[in-house]
């Protein structure tokens, strides 16, 4: 898909003419000065994370203490962002039908009213198609970051084909590490889901002989009044 398939430039020229029913005269005239601008600002916000954000925020070390946890959550994102671009194709062939339907319609139609309101339908369908292509570029951009990360984290030393083989050594040390953020101040709720997670993490590990004992979690800052 070239940068020109999502050059809106064209389509900021042709509103111009109707925002003077909306804006001041000299209102208008600063916004076809500034479409060139506009346009550039339109092809490059932000629509979804950065890799920055996807490093730290989502693949935060907290969260996801292991390599394997890391890449079968890059799993989790990439299919999400695979699933909303298949629909978001399927809208965009939907939005094409209507619009050959439109366009349909106003050959036929004599009414100048009704020609009209077709005409604004249509031009707005067309924006809407420029606006999912700028959307399905940016979800490829994540889909290729996520499988970027996958082969980074991917160093053979765990299981890629099953996520639960995983899960038991990654999830123990996501519960210590939340376990060491609580304190007198947290809430009874939050406090026995933690502990209670780590509590079973830990009984199932040593039932399958994988740790030797089991030490009961003490809050940080917790002493006993005697």
């Amino acid at each position: 898909m070239s940068k020109e398939k999502r050059n809106i430039a064209t389509k900021l020229e042709t509103e111009s003419k109707y925002l003077t029913n909306i804006l001041d005269q000299d209102d208008v005239k600063d916004f076809k000065k500034l479409i060139p601008e506009l346009q550039d600002t339109w092809h490059k916000k932000q629509m979804f994370r950065t890799e920055t954000e996807m490093r730290f925020s989502v693949l935060n070390d907290y969260k996801h203490p292991t390599k394997a946890s890391k890449y079968w959550q890059c799993v989790r994102e990439q299919n999400v962002f695979l699933e909303n671009l298949m629909s978001l194709s399927f809208d965009y062939r939907r939005t094409e039908v209507k619009i050959k339907r439109l366009q349909q319609k106003l050959e036929q139609e004599e009414d100048p009213i009704k020609r009209e309101l077709l005409q604004i339908d249509i031009d707005e369908k067309v924006y809407g198609k420029a606006s999912m292509q700028l959307v399905a570029r940016d979800r490829m951009r994540e889909i290729k970051l996520w499988s970027k990360f996958k082969k980074q984290f991917d160093d053979g030393s765990f299981d890629t084909k099953d996520v639960n083989t995983h899960q038991l050594n990654s999830y123990h040390l996501t519960m210590k590490n939340k376990a060491e953020t609580l304190t007198q101040g947290s809430s009874q709720p939050e406090v026995f889901n933690v502990l209670g997670q780590l509590q079973s993490i830990e009984r199932i590990k040593k039932e399958n002989g994988q740790i030797e004992t089991t030490k009961k979690p003490v809050l940080p800052g917790l002493t006993s009044k005697g």
